[in-house]
């Protein structure tokens, strides 16, 4: 199993199309409904990646991912928004908010994993090269 990916979702049928994707690809998945449970889960679990939804229960996605920058150990897991929030700025505003990538809803089950692994990709040269910078 590859490094545990944690999955902030409350849609249901979402939540078991992306554990479905996920486990078949051989990543282990944690899951939670909200955003504190999320924040919670993140904390003590610390996932290698996180995708949040950003229409939660309780706090929106850019609150969680707001919470989840301000905690050390959480700074450098990178965040994926998975969302249906698709207009102008939605984009700039989950980046804003400590997302490191946007991926809209609904996915794409063909491409969505590889969408991921890309970004995970790009993301982890990105801290390479500013590490050496």
């Amino acid at each position: 199993m590859i490094s545990p990916v944690l999955v902030i979702e409350d849609n249901e049928q979402n939540l078991y199309l992306t554990r479905y994707l996920l486990q078949a690809h051989g990543y282990s998945c944690l899951e939670a409904r909200d955003g504190p449970a999320g924040i919670a889960l993140a904390k003590s679990a610390q996932p290698k990646t996180i995708l949040l939804d950003i229409q939660l229960p309780e706090m929106s996605g850019y609150e969680v991912a707001m919470e989840l920058r301000k905690h050390s150990a959480l700074r450098n897991v990178p965040i994926i928004a998975v969302t249906s929030h698709a207009m102008v700025g939605d984009r700039e505003r989950a980046l804003a908010a400590g997302c490191d990538g946007y991926i809209e809803k609904p996915i794409n089950p063909e491409t969505f994993i590889e969408e991921i692994k890309e970004f995970l990709k790009n993301f982890q040269h990105s801290n390479e090269l500013c590490r050496t910078s």
